[in-house]
């Protein structure tokens, strides 16, 4: 009997020992558990407060576009407050967006009248915006090209006689909306004794208001003609490079980084920047094809076709080497410029200039 109970207590003994341990055990992975929970629920607390964050931030930034476009909208009813009383618009939107043809539905002899007095449709040109878009006709590699970030700053030269308000305004904000505010430098106006009166207070309230300390405006006293105009405008540049151009022109995106990288690499280089067409009577923009600029025997100057080496290539982003120009627009290095001799100022006309520069270059 007594060996019976020893046996029968040492089995209750192990049975309990084995009990234990595997309560112990569901114990430990209880608490392993809980804790997974805990990390589980922490994470997801987390997680959650991260979205709500983001929900948060993404509020914000819808907040700050809204304001942003609040006060875009304020600030152009405020520079309107400038180009209305002038019968002009500023700001996105109207007549003639992307470069499309625009009309207007009153043929008045008001409009004629502009017509005879500019050789465009002027009248038209005071209802679309000066803030324009126009479309992006490069070359697509030349979209992909990237330049240095060290380029010299341009001093941009317009020359002008009795044109248009609206159409010397679009050229002057073209400029600043597609040039890097760090490149430009200042935009010089030469009014070549021009005797419209809207060109004289409107235009010196207008852009001493709209573009204080960055427009210019030189006014010669008699009449000097484009070339000597050209000279009084290189004159007054302040910057490395200058930029010539008439006044009834429209910029466009990425217009003058590839300018500037071409003088960078050789100061004695003048670049003559690719031309389109904006129609006299409609302003729609017509993409012109890549030419090089040429002369005939009685040196008219003329679009011809670029070089059997440059067509070889078959790349549209390199640049036309050129005898010639098309005198409304070129950029050149402003010292370089004046070391071969400028322009002649005996040219009473244009149209020497197309000639004479591609020979002193």
């Amino acid at each position: 009997m007594a060996v019976a109970r020893k046996i029968k207590t040492l089995l209750t003994v192990n049975i309990l020992v084995f009990v234990g341990i595997i309560l112990f055990s569901v114990y430990c992975r209880i608490q392993d558990r809980s804790q997974e929970l805990v990390q589980i629920v922490r994470s997801a607390d987390r997680r959650a407060r991260s979205r709500g964050a983001k929900v948060g931030s993404l509020a914000d930034r819808e907040s700050i576009l809204q304001r942003l476009d609040h006060l875009e909208e304020v600030v152009y009813n405020q520079l309107n407050g400038l180009a209305k009383p002038m019968g002009l618009v500023e700001g996105p939107g109207g007549l003639g967006q992307g470069g499309m043809a625009a009309t207007l539905r009153d043929d008045s002899h008001e409009s004629e009248t502009k017509y005879e007095e500019y050789g465009y449709n002027a009248q038209l040109s005071d209802r679309i915006s000066l803030d324009r878009s126009i479309p992006d006709y490069r070359p697509k590699k030349c979209k992909q090209m990237t330049y240095p970030e060290d380029l010299p700053q341009i001093s941009v030269v317009f020359i002008f006689v009795n044109e248009a308000l609206s159409v010397i305004l679009r050229s002057v904000h073209s400029v600043v909306n597609h040039t890097p505010s760090h490149l430009l430098k200042e935009i010089i106006l030469v009014d070549d004794n021009s005797d419209n009166v809207e060109l004289k207070f409107n235009l010196d309230q207008y852009v001493n208001k709209r573009y204080p300390g960055l427009v210019k405006i030189v006014r010669n006293n008699k009449r000097e003609g484009l070339i000597r105009a050209r000279i009084q405008g290189w004159k007054a540049a302040t910057s490395p490079v200058v930029g010539f151009f008439d006044a009834h022109v429209e910029f466009n995106v990425g217009w003058v980084e590839p300018a500037l990288t071409r003088i960078k690499e050789d100061r004695k280089r003048i670049i003559l920047p690719a031309i389109d067409n904006i129609k006299y009577n409609t302003f729609e923009v017509q993409q012109y094809a890549n030419a090089a600029h040429g002369y005939n025997w009685g040196l008219w100057c003329m679009y011809i076709i670029p070089p059997q080496d440059w067509l070889d290539k078959g790349d549209e982003s390199a640049p036309i080497r050129t005898p010639a120009m098309i005198g409304c627009s070129f950029v050149v290095d402003r010292e370089y410029f004046g070391e071969i001799g400028l322009l002649d100022p005996g040219m009473e006309v244009y149209g020497g200039e197309n000639i004479e520069l591609g020979m002193r270059v």
